[in-house]
């Protein structure tokens, strides 16, 4: 068993797109209309056969309560790895994106949190 698709909730799926491939640089693999929304996916454009991340609409009442609770309480709902975490937050920095949290190094891994515009704190890690 592996894991081949993982979402994060997102407010307007448009939105959700143009930030994570245009700021993020991931590739769209899937975008598939379903009725009123998508099935949109993302993929690392390094592999476009690794697991894929759906930008899934926030269509669920509680769904949004738990969202914002989450980024009130800076948790980030989810994380990616990266290999140079400050080449990339200087990249995604001149790109606009708005860190929450400069990298920091914690034991064996530096982290940093950014705001994905669309409801959702997410935090970069680069393994030591």
């Amino acid at each position: 068993m592996k894991i081949i698709v993982t979402s994060v909730m997102v407010d307007d799926q448009e939105k959700a797109r143009k930030f994570y491939t245009e700021k993020l640089g991931f590739a769209v693999k899937s975008d598939v209309p379903v009725g009123e929304y998508k099935w949109l996916t993302v993929v690392s454009p390094e592999d476009q056969h690794s697991v894929e991340l759906l930008l899934e609409p926030m269509a669920f009442g509680p769904a949004k309560v738990y969202q914002k609770q989450l980024f009130d309480a800076n948790i980030p709902a989810t994380m990616f790895g990266v290999d140079d975490i400050g080449a990339t937050y200087e990249k995604l920095l001149e790109l606009g994106v708005k860190f929450k949290s400069e990298p920091k190094k914690m034991d064996n891994v530096s982290i940093a949190v950014f705001d994905d515009t669309c409801g959702n704190l997410i935090q970069i890690a680069e393994q030591h």
